[in-house]
């Protein structure tokens, strides 16, 4: 392979598994911190047992995403040093504010709500753990900030001596358009994940008959912030497309996999197969109308790639073609959607048999529950995918290539080297993380104490 290829694999690799982890730790501060205000109010000991709990998954998981996160920034400087020099003036002014104030301020605020439990009052604990989760978010936005930039750069000027991207107006970051597109579909879409991470697990516990109370509890709470938080994934998803539409509109095309124009109303593809090499759209089902339904603020028909790949010829150079990894975005959508869908259904029955105290009659169900632990990281996973690959050929949009951005000095073999070596990292970190995860939903909530009963003779009325 060439090094583009596998500085492409490594960076893919890299984010791919930190973004496991950076929307669970979000989605659990959430979580824990409202489970910890519900102990506050109501005054009732499982709430807090609750936050105990669900607060060492959160741990857990945020210790891999920190690491993860150091890893991946050291690639810009190892394998995109021609990326780091034309964007580094404006990449690093939204990354250093999240280094300086945000994720300082998450770290210290976990740090205080992990060794005070027994510290200070119950009312100032709970602020510590909503100031992480403040953080947590806050942390998001300014990286999405910059992500956002190489979706749609605002606010700049090329130096015309130098070649680099330089910043002109800071606010016009936070004014990006983009930005409030995608910050609120990721953020929703990470406390869609620590919601059904907590449904997944307390189902499987549930089925095992194991602190029923507890995890029926733990549930119902996961379930409500599922159902909120999908939903609003799904209209802000809605919107976020309109504006593809128009912002990047060979990534809509490739969604739908569309190479010709499409009549007016046009029809959306439930499943489809299209030939990359060709440019050409083999056997699909349809159902009429659908997506000019579904794109309403538009006209009924849409542009195809071919048509498209034309115009970016003809604004951006010819010496190129235009078209994005078709097959893998027109199926990550569909994964995509199909999950957040999935979740969404998931949340409204399991809330409605949860309060007729049906659901854990219907084992098929709680099943089902248990394995969508596992429906929020496809789907999160698919929604980058869909980010990424749909800017393709470029790392900035419209001004800097893929192809440009790679490191000159940078060689075959020790891209292939480090790429092993992360591999083997992240199958590690993976590996741990998932069997502390077990291990801690094995033993559940009351582990101490009932290691303390079984090993205390008096328990045993010895005396």
């Amino acid at each position: 392979m060439d090094i583009l290829t596998l500085a492409r694999i490594q960076f893919a690799m890299t984010t791919v598994f930190h973004f496991l982890f950076v929307p669970l730790s979000i989605g659990l501060g959430l979580a824990v911190a409202i489970m910890e205000t519900m102990y506050v109010v109501k005054k009732d000991e499982v709430y807090k047992d609750m936050a105990k709990f669900w607060g060492k998954i959160f741990l857990l998981s945020f210790a891999v995403g920190v690491v993860t996160g150091i890893i991946q920034e050291f690639q810009f400087g190892m394998n995109w040093s021609e990326y780091s020099r034309f964007m580094g003036d404006i990449f690093g002014a939204p990354l250093a504010v999240e280094a300086l104030l945000a994720f300082f301020m998450e770290s210290t605020f976990i740090g205080l709500w992990s060794f005070t439990w027994d510290k200070v009052s119950p009312k100032v604990h709970v602020v510590f753990m909503w100031l992480v989760a403040f953080g947590s978010t806050l942390s998001a936005l300014w990286i999405l900030a910059a992500n956002s930039f190489m979706q749609n750069p605002v606010g700049f000027k090329i130096n015309e001596v130098t070649g680099r991207a330089e910043l002109e107006s800071f606010s016009a970051l936070l004014k990006n358009h983009q930005l409030w597109m995608e910050f609120p579909h990721v953020i929703f879409g990470a406390f869609v994940t620590g919601a059904f991470v907590i449904v997944g697990i307390s189902a499987w516990k549930m089925l095992r008959k194991e602190d029923t109370n507890f995890f029926k509890k733990s549930m119902q709470i996961g379930l409500v912030l599922g159902l909120i938080f999908s939903i609003a994934t799904i209209a802000v998803g809605h919107e976020q497309t309109q504006a593809i539409i128009e912002d990047q509109p060979m990534k809509f095309a490739a969604t739908e996999g569309i190479y010709e124009d499409t009549e007016d109303p046009a029809p959306w593809k439930i499943m489809g197969l299209m030939n990359e090499k060709t440019n050409e759209e083999g056997p699909s089902i349809e159902i009429p109308y659908l997506l000019s339904i579904l794109g309403s603020s538009h006209e009924g028909s849409f542009k195809g790639m071919n048509t498209i790949n034309e115009e970016l010829k003809a604004k951006y150079g010819d010496e190129m073609d235009y078209y994005v990894p078709v097959n893998a975005l027109f199926w990550s959508f569909r994964f995509m959607a199909g999950f957040g869908s999935l979740m969404a259904l998931l949340s409204v029955v399991g809330l409605v048999l949860l309060r007729n105290d049906k659901l854990q009659k219907m084992k098929w169900l709680m099943v089902i529950m248990s394995l969508c632990t596992f429906a929020p990281f496809i789907a999160n996973t698919s929604g980058w995918l869909i980010t990424e690959l749909g800017r393709f050929p470029w790392t900035v949009y419209g001004l800097f290539t893929i192809a440009d951005s790679v490191s000159p000095s940078v060689t075959a073999p020790q891209l292939l080297f480090s790429n092993i070596m992360y591999f083997l990292i992240f199958a590690l970190l993976g590996g741990v993380l998932v069997f502390l995860v077990q291990r801690t939903a094995k033993y559940g909530p009351y582990a101490e104490e009932k290691e303390i009963e079984a090993t205390d003779p008096l328990s045993k009325e010895a005396f």
